[in-house]
């Protein structure tokens, strides 16, 4: 195995010593896709890196970052590390109020912001940040100083001293504080070291879900664990990062524009691809459907057969060929026509869209993680996967189920070392070295990992049977109209349904139909309710008679980051939900 760097701190001088020349990033500027090499990097990282020190900064300073995902922050993280001080990511769509959360909890001396609108989240609560001593800008928007300023100030005063605070860091100390993202509660403050960081390249390098000179296109917020680990990786492999232009819906052009070998991605980008694939097949007729599923299955037997170096009988690649190049080669362009993997993580996605992909040679692997095992735990790979599992455990990492209740329990060098000043929470996750995890799963005989619900989230009705939501609701998501769904039923006779629908699919088929032009319209419409139930019967069908959703309620808006009721990686927070609409789902029993 190749040798890394044993720090992040030392990760980027290590990147440009062994990758120089090669590109280490592609962003977008005036409408331009411009590119700088790892050697590149690692001379504005040290820069920026020397002008933290010549502003103060202390080995163990915790430092934020409140920005969406660019360059900059990439060159801001590994510049922090590089100092020695510890990286306390924010997200983009956090209020004030979470904003002074996060920094106040993590005593964060500077704060390093993307513009004005940024800023003045920092602004509203800087009153309560007594702590907080400098806001820097990435962008020229107010009179704090800005990133390239910083950057200047350190290349007058030279890199030296960063060379030196960068050797000083140790394996074990903190690299990290991630705020999760909480779907219960205060978020907490999880911390990952330079070892747990390191750890994940080196299982990267093993399993070779990246290769050097592949390309990763990201737009996944890097204040999540995540997107977090998807930089270390390409630095540890000289991979390039495709950092999206900043405006979510032009995440699909841009895969097709910028051709990414690897994506990694939450399931609603690959859901509204499924989508878009199904919905011209949709309006062809019973006819064409049915010859699509016998297309994906087709596909999934030739390309499994292949993996495995089996021989394809003639006429089943034969009938590949015309479904190839009928159905599947379009497919492929939708992502560019590059892509050799992506990876699925953060929620659970359908069996279904994973086979309709694979069959179309763009294989959709399913991983599972947390922040607290630094995003990762199992990965399906292209040589082992299994439909309807999240793969088995990384090089290094031992799972096992707890057989009192079915939690995922996980150990190995990727585990945190501890929530930040909260040892009782620490104690109560982490117990004689395994971290539970509070998912349910089940590990079948060849090592494959299942997972069936999380303990938190589980529905145990009037009658006393135990459902696990998430099922049921992908099932409904797997509908191009519906957005969200958030099955309910605690201590219920029955379980019901909040729905929201897809703006970007009804709005289209209600002109179809001659029905109104807004949401809010069509979600008290006869029509659409009408096409809604047509969905739920296709979802119940899956499932036994106790289990299925009895009644559902269309809300006229859907579910958004900002107002609360989503997680930044699309996670719905179900107890804002089943606070904020109480009386729906209470006249939904009456």
């Amino acid at each position: 195995m190749r040798a890394i760097a044993s720090t992040v701190a030392r990760l980027p001088a290590t990147a440009a010593d062994r990758f120089g020349s090669e590109v280490a990033a592609r962003y977008k500027l005036d409408g331009e896709w411009r590119e700088v090499t790892y050697s590149d990097t690692a001379t504005a990282i040290a820069e920026i890196a020397a002008g933290l020190i010549e502003f103060g900064v202390r080995p163990g300073d915790r430092i934020s970052i409140l920005a969406d995902t660019r360059l900059e922050w990439t060159l801001t993280s590994y510049a922090i590390s590089s100092a020695g001080a510890v990286v306390v990511p924010i997200y983009p769509t956090s209020s004030p109020q979470e904003c002074r959360w996060v920094l106040s909890d993590s005593g964060a001396r500077m704060v390093v912001c993307e513009n004005e609108a940024q800023r003045r989240k920092i602004e509203e609560v800087s009153e309560d940040l007594p702590e907080l001593e400098h806001v820097i800008g990435i962008e020229k928007d107010g009179g704090e100083p800005t990133l390239e300023e910083l950057r200047a100030r350190g290349k007058e005063r030279g890199t030296a001293a960063v060379a030196e605070r960068s050797a000083a860091v140790a394996a074990e100390e903190p690299y990290t504080i991630i705020y999760t993202s909480g779907t219960t509660g205060p978020p907490k403050g999880v911390v990952l070291t330079h070892a747990n960081a390191m750890s994940v390249c080196a299982m990267v390098q093993e399993l070779a879900i990246i290769k050097p000179g592949e390309k990763t296109y990201l737009y996944l917020p890097l204040a999540h664990a995540f997107a977090l680990s998807a930089q270390l990786a390409s630095y540890g492999e000289g991979t390039a990062l495709i950092y999206y232009g900043g405006d979510s819906k032009q995440i699909i052009p841009e895969i097709i524009e910028t051709q990414p070998t690897y994506l990694p991605s939450v399931p609603r980008v690959f859901e509204k691809l499924y989508a878009m694939g199904e919905a011209a097949v949709e309006e062809a007729g019973a006819e064409e459907r049915e010859r699509l599923r016998r297309a994906v299955a087709l596909g999934v037997e030739v390309r499994s057969r292949r993996q495995r170096g089996e021989a394809v009988p003639e006429e089943l690649e034969r009938a590949f060929e015309e479904a190839d190049a009928a159905i599947f080669a379009r497919v492929r362009q939708l992502f560019g026509g590059q892509v050799r993997q992506a990876i699925s993580g953060a929620a659970p996605i359908a069996p279904e869209i994973l086979e309709f992909f694979y069959a179309a040679g763009v294989p959709v692997l399913e991983g599972w993680g947390m922040t607290e095992t630094t995003a990762v735990g199992t990965v399906a790979t292209l040589e082992h996967f299994k439909f309807g599992t999240v793969g088995r455990p990384l090089p290094g990492i031992e799972i096992r189920i707890a057989p009192e209740d079915g939690e995922i329990l996980v150990r190995g060098p990727n585990i945190f070392k501890e929530y930040w000043r909260n040892p009782e929470a620490t104690a109560a996750t982490l117990i004689d070295g395994w971290l539970h995890t509070g998912d349910i799963g089940e590990l079948d005989d060849e090592g494959y990992l299942r997972i069936t619900g999380r303990k938190k989230d589980i529905i145990i009705t009037a009658g006393g049977k135990n459902l696990t939501p998430a099922n049921l609701e992908n099932d409904l998501k797997q509908s191009r109209y519906i957005s969200q769904a958030v099955m309910y039923g605690d201590r219920r006779p029955y379980p019901v349904a909040l729905i929201t629908l897809d703006p970007d699919e009804i709005l289209p088929w209600a002109a179809i139909q001659g029905l109104p032009a807004d949401v809010g319209s069509l979600a008290r419409h006869a029509a659409v309710n009408e096409l809604v139930q047509r969905e739920l019967d296709r979802a119940n069908s899956n499932y036994a008679q106790v289990e299925q959703i009895k009644k559902f309620a269309i809300l006229d808006h859907d579910l958004s980051i900002d107002g609360g009721e989503l997680t930044p990686t699309l996670k719905v927070k179900r107890p804002v939900i089943h606070d904020r609409y109480a009386d729906v789902f209470d006249s939904l029993y009456s």
